[in-house]
């Protein structure tokens, strides 16, 4: 990646104990498990080559995205548009109230679209 992400592109999810930050592209760049002070899992917001990142995007190379939260939840939405479809990513965290393990956090995720 010849330039890291500008914050301003990048979308929040949460669950009040821990955040990912999610760039406009379908990349998780940045999260800590499974609190707010706990080492962080993804880093690539700070050293792209050691960080670690998790992406979901398309696999053609041309493509355009749109980022945008379900209205009234913090439900991020990333849209993927090709020529020959759209598909979009879904990423939430739910909030149980409950402290969980590194073993049982998780981004939830879904994909759809059309081929």
């Amino acid at each position: 990646m010849a330039d890291y992400p500008l914050i301003e592109n990048h979308g929040l999810i949460g669950d009040l104990q821990t955040a990912a930050l999610v760039t406009t592209d379908g990349t998780i760049d940045w999260v800590c498990c499974p609190r707010f002070d706990s080492p962080s899992v993804f880093g690539a917001l700070l050293d792209w080559e050691k960080g670690g990142h998790f992406t979901v995007k398309p696999a053609e190379r041309t493509y355009t995205t749109k980022q945008l939260y379900l209205p009234d939840t913090a439900i991020l939405v990333t849209r993927f548009m090709t020529e020959t479809g759209a598909g979009e990513v879904v990423d939430f965290m739910p909030v149980t109230g409950t402290p969980r393990t590194a073993i049982a956090w998780c981004v939830c995720s879904a994909a759809c679209g059309a081929a």
